[in-house]
């Protein structure tokens, strides 16, 4: 039967891509205190951080067993099949950025209490997860919308990320002449390396917009041609 005659299907798949959108919006609230927690070095907010992951953990949980139910019962077909196989990866991509949220909290204590902090990293730790964060609420909005361009964008965006992270390294190499410097230096990779995922997340969100669009699923970037902008 058409996905028309049954209002009962779409008001539950409508319901399900709601709850995980949902879910990203608690990611951008995660993020936002990790970026706090990381400048601030506060080791308390960190631990609410690592303890509000359940959130989101249980809105996985929610919306994965909700589009099981509805492939098993409902046998969705053409549109309604990929909006359905697409939240299966999208939550899962949610879960993924909040569990590096998560990490990025369980390194900040590894610093100690007043870390040697070297100014040219950390801010380049700042600008990148404000980068991240962007794409993340981008990806938000290029699947609601269904939105090839704002999809094609995140792949742009997420070379800034990518530079970031190099520039990162490299700093880290050079200033980790003391111990202590070096410890915070190479902790500061860490983190650097864990928002480089969320963006990495945030760019498979967008290829999920591109998939239930068109019915065809690429990625965006080749490692083998890393400068050819995707074409959609």
């Amino acid at each position: 039967m058409p996905s028309g005659g049954r209002p009962h299907f779409q008001e539950q798949l409508r319901s399900l891509e709601h709850a995980a959108m949902g879910g990203v919006d608690m990611v951008l609230g995660q993020i936002d205190r990790t970026l706090e927690a990381v400048e601030q070095v506060d080791v308390e907010l960190a631990e609410f951080i690592v303890a509000d992951d359940d959130r989101i953990d249980g809105r996985y949980l929610e919306v994965h067993q909700g589009v099981l139910s509805l492939l098993a019962l409902q046998a969705p077909v053409a549109g309604d099949l990929r909006v359905v196989a697409a939240l299966l990866q999208v939550i899962k991509n949610i879960e993924r950025m909040g569990d590096q949220c998560v990490n990025i909290a369980k390194l900040i204590p590894l610093t100690g209490h007043e870390p040697p902090v070297q100014e040219e990293i950390l801010q380049r730790i700042l600008t990148m997860g404000r980068a991240a964060r962007d794409e993340v609420a981008l990806s938000r909005r290029a699947f609601e919308e269904r939105d090839l361009r704002l999809a094609e964008d995140l792949w742009r965006q997420d070379r800034t990320i990518n530079r970031l992270n190099r520039e990162i390294f490299s700093l880290a190499v050079r200033l980790g002449d003391d111990a202590d410097i070096r410890e915070w230096t190479m902790t500061m990779t860490m983190v650097a390396r864990a928002f480089e995922r969320i963006g990495d997340n945030a760019v498979d969100i967008g290829e999920q917009t591109a998939f239930v669009v068109t019915g065809l699923f690429r990625e965006f970037s080749d490692s083998s041609h890393p400068q050819t902008p995707p074409v959609i």
